[in-house]
């Protein structure tokens, strides 16, 4: 049964025994499986089993993962990766065996890019089809992207004048992912305000001069004179710590991503449009990538974690702790500075 990605939390319950998510709109993609997950869990589905469709992938590791007893005696989530959207014969027979045994403590997704027309009618596909929901995640365009973005803002309770809402539209038709970023941001900024175009134009400007981008870039870049000079002007300006910290949690996160794929040595080439980095933006990433470590990138995001904590539950913006953390994207800091501790409160 094909579902759209927003009707899908209509159509979760009762839970069927696969899911398709198919489809090039990452937010989507992310999105509906978020969704799926998250109903799923409440179900008692606990575990997840992660599998991927590559060179020499072995189907029976899927059968043996739908066969095979929980380790934790709870319920489990299979989602199986398919680049290239072709099972292939023995895929396709896979499915239709496993359809034919069904296992309610098992909930399968299948997860790929997006399928064309012939691939609908296809046995495999149909067989999977008929046991459970297909979701197209295709970039909405034009009035169902205005729709969509409505429904963004309605969710982030923010109150834009028309104006605006016509500016973000122009700005961000065909980006889902910078479309609800820029939300998040607004909702941070101007929770309970109205904004209107001229505002949002000059929130824009801002963000073009000194802004958490170029700040985040230049850590990216072990640039440590000019990263400490755009936060002393951030700090400043008053730029709101809780915006600096967005912006680094955000490019930390992606770089965690991406050196978790290169640890597990597979290629970035899927992960580069996922993440919508696009070709001049590359650089950045893979400069950082070569100088940390996974361990590294792990410490970062600690001590990042650690100052929003002490934001949040003790109202201290940690200015210092800010630099601190800007120095260490480089590796040779880490060591040199491990004696510092951002935790402590006293």
């Amino acid at each position: 049964m094909r579902v759209y990605p927003d009707q899908l939390q209509r159509n979760l319950s009762p839970l069927k025994q696969c899911y398709l998510i198919f489809g090039d709109d990452p937010w989507l993609c992310q999105t509906s499986r978020s969704q799926i997950y998250h109903q799923a869990k409440s179900q008692g589905f606990e575990e997840k089993i992660q599998l991927t469709q590559e060179s020499g992938f072995n189907w029976n590791e899927l059968v043996d993962q739908w066969q095979a007893m929980s380790l934790f005696s709870s319920r489990r989530v299979i989602e199986l990766t398919l680049p290239q959207a072709k099972p292939g014969a023995e895929g396709g027979a896979i499915f239709q065996s496993l359809m034919q045994m069904a296992n309610p403590d098992v909930l399968l997704i299948l997860t790929g890019p997006k399928l064309a027309a012939e691939q609908t009618k296809s046995k495999w596909f149909k067989t999977l089809d008929s046991q459970g929901i297909y979701v197209p995640c295709m970039t909405p365009e034009g009035s169902q992207f205005q729709r969509w973005l409505e429904g963004r803002i309605q969710h982030f309770a923010l109150n834009l004048t028309r104006d605006a809402k016509d500016m973000l539209f122009s700005l961000y038709e065909g980006n889902l992912l910078a479309a609800d970023q820029s939300l998040q941001l607004l909702q941070l900024l101007s929770p309970n305000e109205q904004i209107d175009s001229p505002e949002l134009s000059r929130y824009f400007e801002d963000q073009s001069r000194f802004s958490v981008f170029q700040l985040t870039d230049a850590m990216l870049n072990n640039r440590q004179d000019k990263a400490q000079h755009i936060l002393s002007q951030l700090k400043a300006e008053g730029v709101a710590m809780p915006i600096i910290l967005w912006g680094i949690f955000k490019e930390l996160a992606i770089l965690l991503q991406l050196k978790s794929a290169q640890e597990a040595q597979e290629s970035l080439q899927g992960l580069w449009g996922k993440l919508r980095i696009w070709d001049k933006r590359k650089p950045l990433y893979l400069a950082a990538l070569n100088r940390l470590s996974l361990f590294q990138i792990e410490a970062l995001l600690a001590s990042a974690s650690d100052i929003e904590l002490k934001l949040k539950q003790q109202g201290i913006e940690d200015w210092t702790g800010v630099s601190h953390l800007s120095l260490l994207f480089d590796p040779k800091a880490h060591a040199a500075l491990s004696h510092i501790q951002l935790n402590d409160w006293s």
